[in-house]
């Protein structure tokens, strides 16, 4: 399935609305990667996007871990077959090899049709499918983040 990029500019106080939008537009995508500089909002947008699929838990950064996982709650009746299915949210920035990922079993988290929400990709990009989605997040001048989605 063709989908048509997404692009919508928030503040910080509009976060909620532009994670609604994102999971609106999710369709059956299931791999997405958060590129951003430091500080620009990545793991706040991924918060509040979990926080759109009912998930309950503490969204931190697995910057340590590497990979955190969640459990979605109830979902509308378009993303029934995410309900209480895994999230998994990586956090690249502290690989050092891009090797690193196999030994966590990247490959099982990643084809295992579960939501993937990956921050720092572009130090693994060898090793995303080709069907991730790219999320670019860029800070403007009037301090809003600009989100362009595939």
């Amino acid at each position: 399935m063709v989908h048509s990029p997404v692009i919508m500019q928030f503040t910080l106080q509009d976060i909620t609305q532009a994670a609604r939008t994102f999971v609106d537009n999710i369709g059956d995508r299931r791999l997405f990667a958060f590129y951003g500089n430091m500080g620009v909002g990545k793991t706040t947008f991924i918060r509040a996007i979990c926080q759109q699929l009912g998930v309950r838990d503490d969204v931190t950064s697995p910057t340590f871990a590497i990979v955190n996982e969640y459990r979605s709650g109830i979902l509308p009746k378009h993303l029934a077959a995410l309900a209480s299915q895994p999230i998994y949210h990586f956090d690249f920035y502290r690989i050092r090899r891009p090797e690193e990922i196999l030994d966590i079993g990247f490959d099982e988290y990643i084809y295992s049709g579960n939501l993937c929400l990956m921050e720092w990709p572009e130090l693994v990009e060898q090793y995303l499918p080709q069907d991730t989605v790219p999320v670019k997040i860029t800070q403007q001048p009037d301090d809003t983040r600009l989100v362009e989605i595939g």
